[in-house]
């Protein structure tokens, strides 16, 4: 036992820091959840200017987003508003057709990508 403890050691702490990783990511997602809530309710209920603040926060973290946050928010945002008619005035609509343009620019970068690779084999 005592020839392996520094690998025992080594594998303990590869253990500890992965779950660590893994509890941060989890709790970054779950802190994003509960802005995207909050803005949609402060929103709803009239109080314009604290929803802009969570507004602007939602936007600048937009692009660090992973995907699938990032349909979750296309997804959840979709059931409030009416993507056919402009609703400029409303903040949920803004952060609908922003994500929507997020989504689209992830999606024309891996189809470049897509077309990359295919060229090269």
């Amino acid at each position: 036992m005592r020839r392996f403890r520094i690998w025992l050691a080594f594998g303990v702490l590869l253990v500890f820091c992965s779950v660590m990783v893994v509890r941060q990511f989890e709790e970054n997602q779950s802190r994003h959840v509960e802005l995207r809530e909050a803005f949609i309710l402060l929103e709803a209920k009239g109080y314009r200017p604290q929803a802009q603040k969570l507004f602007q926060q939602l936007v600048r973290e937009l692009e660090s987003l992973p995907d699938t946050a990032l349909l979750d928010d296309f997804d959840r945002t979709l059931a409030l508003i009416d993507p056919a008619g402009p609703e400029q005035d409303n903040l949920i609509w803004r952060y609908h057709w922003t994500v929507s343009n997020e989504m689209d620019q992830r999606s024309q970068g891996a189809l470049g990508r897509a077309l990359k690779m295919a060229e090269d084999l």
